[in-house]
């Protein structure tokens, strides 16, 4: 038991040193320095650390929210989770190589939102030809553009009447705290959806094998023993991984 409290430790420790490491490494390129050394006129040396590194650090905290609730992963994970589900196989494909195969689907999809960001924002910055602030403004717009794309009108619509039913122009011009829950509340819908349609033939499958069984008296072989390999064969035999995953890829590049 203490050995994998201790891994986790060390795990979230790896992840911290790291998550100073690109901030340390950004904010000097950025031109920010990491470390204040001034004397403090008794001989000594006082040390202070800019409030943009801070700022900084502090940011990095928020790249897992962003990259679960911002971008096509939510749709990506929720379907491959429902097919294995749909398939009868609990740890098969492992939950590791299924969040791998959704992150991966998700920097394809995320490819040109991501490279207008580093052109627009990113590389700038870098340069110093803009600031902060200038860089965020620019990285938002790719980013809004496309959470809007995805967004049902029904989904913003809701989040704008709770956040107090205050009217836009234009949708370019709901904010972000209204924009996201409503975003992810589509992925959420779009996802179930795509997989209640994934589940239908496999469940046709389950319920014909236990109708034969039942027919023959078979009572003491379970069904899923016997539909779990003619599933198998079934999602083999129409290439079932090509099917779900260019679907998902063609959904947003569309």
């Amino acid at each position: 038991m203490a050995r994998p409290v201790t891994l986790r430790l060390a795990a979230a420790a790896a992840i911290v040193a790291a998550a100073c490491l690109v901030a340390c490494a950004t904010a000097h390129a950025a031109g920010i320095g990491a470390l204040d050394m001034r004397p403090d006129g008794h001989g000594g040396q006082t040390y202070s650390i800019p409030v943009q590194l801070l700022l900084l650090m502090g940011g990095l905290v928020f790249l897992p929210a962003i990259l679960l609730t911002m971008t096509s992963f939510t749709r990506i994970i929720i379907v491959l989770s429902l097919l294995r589900q749909a398939l009868g196989l609990t740890q098969t494909p492992p939950n590791q190589i299924l969040i791998g195969l959704a992150l991966f689907l998700t920097m394809f999809v995320m490819g040109p939102v991501f490279s207008q960001i580093g052109d627009n924002a990113v590389r700038p910055l870098l340069d110093n030809r803009i600031s902060a602030v200038e860089a965020l403004d620019k990285a938002e717009v790719p980013l809004r553009a496309f959470m809007i794309k995805e967004t049902r009108r029904e989904d913003l619509g809701l989040f704008l009447k709770l956040a107090g039913g205050k009217t836009y122009p234009s949708a370019e011009e709901v904010p972000f705290r209204v924009l996201v829950p409503a975003f992810v509340t589509s992925e959420l819908k779009t996802g179930f959806q795509i997989g209640f349609l994934i589940f239908l033939p496999f469940l046709v499958i389950d319920i014909v094998v236990a109708a034969v069984m039942m027919s023959l008296g078979m009572m003491l072989l379970s069904p899923t023993s016997v539909s779990l390999p003619l599933k198998l064969a079934l999602f083999v035999l129409v290439n079932g991984w090509t099917l779900v995953i260019g679907s998902l890829a063609e959904g947003y590049i569309r």
